[in-house]
């Protein structure tokens, strides 16, 4: 158990540990989206393509996660801390709708996760790096009860998923031929990103 005197310390360091990581989710997540998006013209897939573009939604949450844990004074971190929440809310609301028109859109063009040696290369980099990064985050937000870095790091889970998901499609078509997988397992996140997003926007998310 913390003692009243060691709380500041755990707090100090989780603050820095904190930046860190976001520090590192913005660069990571910068070029994941340059590279998803050049691949994906490439190759024409739209699945590389909105990965790509899901990528800067994750730059936007960690940046306004960022900008809050830099912020000392109480009264503006805690205002700051519920314009996050709100942001990340919204991130969670527009992944959501952005993997519905996937899916649909693939669906209707038979087009899932198009073969794609970069592709595969950086999903399984993203399958490795994003969970790590996620759990590491969902820790340090726990020893220094930081609500807007728990919420961030379960826009990290998602963006986790989604590089399974993408991995599973490309290799799906490539070895079988099976373009659905992708948006079919896509799918399955949106009501958990739903729910996520509601709760930010309207600020019941508890830690």
């Amino acid at each position: 158990m913390d003692t009243l005197s060691s709380r500041p310390n755990i707090q100090q360091k989780a603050l820095s540990t904190a930046r860190l990581l976001l520090i590192i989710t913005i660069l990571y997540n910068a070029v994941e989206g340059v590279i998803a998006i050049a691949a994906g013209i490439t190759a024409g897939s739209l699945a590389l393509v909105a990965f790509g573009a899901d990528s800067y939604l994750e730059v936007a949450a960690a940046s306004a996660v960022l900008w809050r844990v830099n912020i000392a004074d109480p009264e503006r971190g805690e205002a700051a801390e519920r314009r996050a929440m709100r942001l990340i809310g919204w991130t969670f609301l527009v992944l959501a709708a952005a993997i519905s028109y996937q899916a649909i859109a693939a669906f209707t063009s038979r087009n899932g996760a198009e073969e794609s040696v970069p592709g595969l290369a950086l999903a399984l980099a993203s399958v490795t790096v994003m969970p790590a990064l996620a759990l590491w985050k969902l820790k340090i937000a726990a020893d220094g009860r930081l609500l807007a870095l728990a919420a961030e790091a379960k826009e990290t889970i998602a963006c986790s998923y989604l590089s399974l998901t993408l991995l599973a499609g490309l290799v799906a078509n490539l070895l079988l031929g099976w373009w659905w997988l992708d948006p079919a397992t896509a799918l399955l996140l949106v009501p958990w990103l739903m729910r996520e997003g509601f709760e930010g926007v309207r600020g019941d998310a508890m830690f």
